[in-house]
């Protein structure tokens, strides 16, 4: 529980610290245009916004992955790290399949409705 507790405090510090630089470097101008809000269509800034989301949303569960295999490999032999580590990592994988699911449903209905309007 202690290494827990100072990898979130280790994590929260490096966060403060970077946050600020980072929020500093991204206007909504580079965000907009790093996801490609220029001047495309609706349909094509509706998919752009999505995919941005849920790439971020899987950049999170494999993180989510790494995390669970790093309780797993620190655990020491202690069967409730591991359980905890193998719950963690089954979550995570879980979470990844329903990210990718979401997004091919989204492409889908996208080119679907890009060919019934033209």
């Amino acid at each position: 529980m202690k290494l827990n507790r100072k990898l979130i405090a280790g994590l929260a510090t490096v966060g403060a610290f970077v946050l600020p630089l980072a929020a500093s470097a991204l206007t909504i101008d580079n965000v907009g245009a790093t996801i490609g809000l220029g001047s495309a269509d609706l349909k094509q800034t509706v998919l752009n916004i999505i995919s941005f989301v849920l790439g971020l949303l899987g950049l999170i569960a494999v993180i989510m992955i790494l995390y669970g295999g790093f309780i797993w490999l620190t655990a020491g032999g202690n069967e409730d790290k591991v359980g905890s580590a193998k719950k963690i990592i089954s979550a995570a994988i879980i979470g990844l399949i329903v990210i990718l699911l979401a997004w091919a449903i989204v492409n889908f209905v996208v080119k679907s409705t890009i060919n019934v309007t033209t």
